[in-house]
This record gives C-alpha cells, structure tokens and sequence, in this order.
C-alpha cells in the first residue's frame, strides 16, 4: 500500500479562492473511497490518499481533470509518493507511530 500527497492547482481562475475546485475534487475521491479502492484525507494544504499504486495513479489523473472540466485551460499538479513495501501501514498507523514516540518522551 502506498500513500500519496496530492495538490491540484488550477491556473486562471477568476478567483484567488479554488475551494469549489478542492470540493469537486473531494467528490471524485468520495467515488473511490465508497467503491473500497482508497482512503483519503483533505488537509489545508493538500490530500493525502492511500491505496494500491496503480489504483492511486487512476485516482491522480481523475483528480487532475476536475479543473479541466469546469472550463480550465491550465492545470498544475504536485505528486509526492510514499510507496513502502517491506511492512503494510496506514496513514493513521504513521500518525499514531509518532503520537507514541511523543509520549514516550513527556
């Protein structure tokens, strides 16, 4: 299982705000959680999203097309992947990881 750190930009928009962006984009991957392919969770900066590599490169190109589709011409898209395969961990699994070496130290 990977986990992937995802920002869609649009460029040219009449606005500043691109939250109505971010919303349709959440709603593709609402798509995918429901059908059992990811997790995902939005943060103020970027999604974060986990699944199988080839289901989350899918995922990637759906969410890129959003803005094409609401009329954009332009479209940037910044990709960082954690892909580890020796041990199968969740996003909340890493959280917690560190969560716990916090305590450790109080």
């Amino acid at each position: 299982m990977a986990i992937v750190d995802v920002t869609i930009i649009p460029i040219g928009t009449e606005s500043p705000s691109v939250s109505a962006y971010v919303a349709d984009i959440q709603k593709v991957l609402k798509e995918y959680k429901d059908a059992g392919k990811i997790d995902y969770q939005l943060t103020p900066m970027n999604t974060l999203i986990e699944g199988e590599l080839p289901v989350l490169f899918e995922v990637i190109q759906a969410m890129h097309e959003v803005p094409f589709e609401k009329g954009l011409a332009r479209v940037a898209t910044n990709i960082r992947i954690d892909d580890r395969r020796d041990v199968k961990r969740q996003m909340a699994d890493k959280v917690k990881r560190v969560e716990s070496l916090l305590q450790e130290d109080e």
